[in-house]
């Protein structure tokens, strides 16, 4: 018995990091493959219903899935070349003006525009991740600062702190934390989601805890 379950935990610790890779790959996978889809689909059951003795296996599940991530990649990567020309740059401004006639949309796209915006730059006083006290005072967790407001009466700052979950960084809590109980760190956004994506598997040697002391007076 000891020894099947010394066994068990090397093949748990063996198979979590990829268990935890396939996880993420999957979530990346699905939404690249429900994007095309709807397009793909019909388009390789006429190929295949046209030339069954050659073009016959397109009509696969395994085939329109491939064939849809492929496109959504190759439509990514054209938006991406586009957006970097003056052309593309008008035409996103065309899109994002169009946009902004709709109130759902609008509140939709400008927030997640603006939050995609601001972990690109960095920030102006406040480090940009940091750790907060989350669940509670003794468990930390790794978020990200997206702007300090103050508090009315007191003027106290206050940072509006995102907190990705693990391993899905796309879904996660808002939380209005004092600026002076932030654990600022030297992490880079990309360290951060490396540490957040690999569920910790993937951290620097050393890293802070408790928040600096307050300057004596």
């Amino acid at each position: 018995m000891r020894r099947l379950r010394a066994y068990f935990l090397t093949g748990l610790l063996t198979l979590l990091p990829i268990w935890l890779v396939w996880i993420v790959f999957k979530f990346v996978l699905g939404l690249l493959k429900d994007m095309s889809q709807p397009v793909v689909a019909p388009v390789s059951a006429r190929l295949a219903m046209a030339h069954p003795e050659w073009l016959g296996w397109v009509d696969d599940p395994w085939a329109q899935s491939a064939f849809a991530i492929a496109a959504t990649i190759i439509v990514i990567i054209a938006v991406g070349a586009l957006a970097r020309r003056v052309a593309g740059q008008q035409a996103l401004r065309w899109f994002e003006s169009l946009i902004a006639r709709v109130p759902l949309a609008n509140t939709v796209y400008g927030s997640a525009r603006k939050l995609l915006d601001l972990l690109q730059t960095k920030p102006d006083g406040t480090q940009r991740v940091v750790l907060i006290d989350f669940p509670h005072r003794e468990m930390k967790c790794v978020g990200f600062v997206t702007r300090v407001i103050r508090e009315r009466g007191t003027g106290r700052e206050l940072a509006a702190v995102y907190v990705p979950t693990t391993p899905n960084p796309t879904s996660g809590y808002l939380e209005i934390v004092p600026v002076d109980r932030l654990t600022p760190t030297d992490w880079t956004v990309d360290e951060a989601m490396a540490f957040i994506i690999s569920g910790g598997a993937v951290s620097p040697q050393e890293m802070p805890f408790d928040p600096p002391a307050p300057p004596e007076r």
